[in-house]
């Protein structure tokens, strides 16, 4: 048929430009047609049905086409997308690389007399979801009239196990809203397990030595450090992205807030106030004033 219609054409070329025009028109369809069909068909025998598909389907688009050929062509056309289909699903899973991890590092500043140290730094995300944290179990010691650490952070939902390495008695309370327990008296060697449910800082007092303080950071993120003497900090395996940095220390009143982008080789640094003055004599387990820093 396209040859006939070629023929014909450069046969009469006194023909009137309109009709030369509509046999133009008629050829370009049918030569779009057989190219269409034989890289259709080229495709199906390379076994790429998906190609072989979109080529027939093309062809079945044409406006004006024969319903001889669009009878013939529809159930081949219909097989190639069922193949294609069907080798999509049977295809294996193409695993994806594993998004690379950063440490976040930086330095807190400030603290007063207290200094930097004990600085607890959370990060948050923005611009997606921040997983739970897994729950932990950690020690916290009473030592020579002191909690070691001074500052521990850990996990919502995680245990302390608090120790007394002291040859004395110890009773360890907060009467904090993040969390409000007793221990109760317990003498040297005694360990009592504490579960701290709610996020916030915890006050550790000691009911009979009142010059003993420390802080429970309970975060609800994974991502968090405790900064050391000389404020540094990191923290590892953090996902690139964009997040909020929390900066807590004992010494101020509210915490520094910080928009970040977390990236190879991103650093954060803050400065902490010293506007919090701690009262040297709190109070007891029972909400009292003490009248002495220690029995």
């Amino acid at each position: 048929m396209r040859w006939l219609i070629v023929a014909l054409l450069l046969a009469a070329p006194e023909r009137r430009p309109n009709r030369d025009q509509a046999l133009l028109k008629l050829i370009e369809r049918e030569m779009e047609i057989s190219n269409l069909l034989a890289a259709g068909r080229l495709a199906w025998d390379a076994g790429d049905y998906t190609t072989a598909a979109a080529r027939w389907d093309a062809v079945l688009r044409i406006e004006g086409l024969p319903a001889d050929v669009e009878r013939a062509l529809k159930p081949f056309a219909a097989e190639a997308r069922s193949r294609a289909r069907q080798v999509k699903e049977e295809a294996p899973a193409v695993e994806r690389e594993p998004e690379k991890l950063v440490t976040l590092s930086g330095i807190v500043s400030g603290g007063g007399s207290l200094g930097p140290g004990g600085a607890v730094v959370t990060l948050r995300r923005t611009d997606g979801t921040t997983p739970k944290p897994a729950p932990l179990q950690r020690p916290l010691q009473q030592k020579e009239k002191r909690f070691a650490p001074h500052v521990l952070a850990v996990p919502l939902g995680s245990t302390i196990e608090f120790r007394n390495e002291d040859e004395l008695f110890h009773d360890v309370f907060s009467l904090s809203p993040a969390a409000k327990f007793d221990t109760g008296l317990h003498k040297g060697g005694a360990q009592t397990l504490v579960k701290f449910d709610k996020p916030g800082v915890v006050e550790l007092l000691c009911n009979i030595h009142a010059s003993m303080r420390g802080y429970i950071v309970v975060v609800e993120t994974p991502w968090y450090a405790v900064a050391d003497a000389a404020g540094a900090f990191h923290i590892p395996a953090v996902p690139p992205g964009e997040y909020e940095a929390e900066v807590w220390h004992e010494s101020s009143t509210l915490p520094q807030v910080r928009k970040i982008t977390v990236a190879e080789g991103a650093q954060l640094a803050v400065t902490m106030t010293a506007d919090k003055r701690a009262d040297a004599l709190p109070p007891d387990k029972y909400g009292n004033r003490r009248n002495q820093t220690d029995y």
